[in-house]
């Protein structure tokens, strides 16, 4: 699934290629606002919050979208070869004179009125890298529940906004902790914060999603801290991966 630094480039992509020019072509394939019609209206801006993108447009609307686990907005020239996938998965298709967005496999696509915004991400936590960002807030919502498993309190997007499962493994990683941690045994818990927020600002202008990673996805290859195997196990039907060595503790 993306994480909060993915859908912070998507928005930079979709918000410099659309904001503040008008749109002339509108086409929402999702049977609630097939018929729906935005044509001749101006995007105002494309904003990220957590995993969620808000594309604010002229006339009090927001068109709401999540990608889930494989989405996709991308971004065309006229007269350019769309390539994001099958002419089957694209749900929306916003386009100027200029650019072409268009929005594969979302699985979340909804378009509401901008005052009405809170309705759908109102629920999350401070967001990683938006300006709500408190890390206090975001350190007592952690806490809140001391036995639960730290991965599990890191991806509860109600705690702070914009960690996926890639991001719980490095920023437990970085702390020294299994995800299977209860947080409230956690030395010094506002290392997770920190931890987590370097991590996603690190990643978030990286080109093409490249990523550094450290023990993520990387099972059975040695630990870049000690040269322990690297182990993974789900958690909460998700893989996580951790350094036995370098992050003592609890297993599942």
């Amino acid at each position: 699934m993306p994480e909060g630094d993915t859908v912070w480039q998507t928005a930079r992509l979709l918000h410099t290629a659309l904001a503040g020019r008008t749109l002339v072509r509108s086409d929402l394939r999702v049977p609630r606002f097939a018929t729906a019609d935005l044509t001749g209206r101006t995007v105002l801006d494309v904003t990220p919050r957590g995993k969620h993108l808000l594309a604010r447009i002229e006339g009090g609307l927001t068109l709401h979208s999540h990608l889930r686990m494989d989405g996709a907005w991308k971004v065309y020239a006229p007269g350019e070869r769309w390539r994001g996938g099958a002419g089957h998965q694209i749900r929306a298709i916003l386009g100027t004179s200029e650019r072409t967005a268009v929005g594969y496999r979302l699985q979340v696509l909804a378009l509401l009125r901008t005052s009405e915004e809170e309705r759908v991400v109102g629920h999350l936590g401070p967001d990683l890298l938006g300006p709500d960002w408190d890390p206090a807030t975001a350190l007592r919502n952690l806490l809140a529940d001391p036995a639960r498993p730290l991965g599990e309190a890191l991806i509860d997007q109600r705690n702070l906004a914009g960690v996926g499962n890639i991001f719980k493994s490095e920023t437990c990683f970085l702390v020294r902790a299994t995800p299977w941690l209860p947080i409230g045994e956690l030395p010094s818990p506002e290392r997770v914060v920190t931890a987590a927020k370097r991590l996603l600002e690190a990643n978030r202008t990286r080109p093409g999603g490249n990523r550094t990673i450290s023990v993520y996805g990387r099972a059975g290859r040695p630990c870049p801290r000690c040269g322990t195997p690297i182990r993974t196990a789900d958690q909460d039907d998700r893989p996580a991966y951790w350094c036995p060595r370098c992050q003592p503790g609890p297993t599942s």
